[in-house]
């Protein structure tokens, strides 16, 4: 029930990126029930392409906690996490990462590859399709509406 609870946060962030232009896509973090860590998609607005949810989320998450790593963190995202992201996740040392819509085109945690799955010296455990079709639909919902121009 928490990890539907998150993801609905998540969601939210993801409509504001939407509301400002942008992919939606948002990302908390929560240490013991406690969200260290809100993100949304701010690429097109910064100029930035290091301006994804996630980054800006452990970002924050590292400033709130005091440290670059985070134990005891889950990630929720409402896309699968790309291969940058997934390269934050793994230095962060979040272990667990939920994410909503899988990204069939730069997934890095199942979808193209697992990055996860490789030699690195930490692991987050992975559970993707929360609140799935939810997080989906704003994603093609925003496309849609780039394609009408409107």
């Amino acid at each position: 029930m928490h990890n539907e609870l998150f993801m609905r946060e998540a969601i939210m962030l993801a409509k504001e990126a939407m509301s400002e232009h942008e992919v939606p896509v948002g990302c908390v973090i929560v240490r013991n029930d406690e969200i260290v860590g809100r993100g949304r998609n701010r690429r097109e607005r910064g100029k930035n392409a290091l301006a994804h949810a996630e980054i800006s989320a452990i970002d924050e998450a590292c400033k709130n906690l005091g440290g670059w790593r985070l134990p005891d963190c889950t990630l929720y995202a409402t896309l699968e996490p790309c291969p940058m992201c997934a390269g934050a996740i793994i230095q962060a040392r979040i272990e667990i990462v939920c994410f909503g819509a899988y990204d069939e085109k730069s997934g890095a945690c199942g979808s193209v590859l697992n990055l996860f799955e490789y030699g690195f010296n930490h692991k987050p455990v992975v559970e993707g399709g929360l609140l799935r079709d939810e997080c989906a639909a704003l994603l093609s919902e925003f496309f849609q509406s780039l394609r009408k121009g409107s």
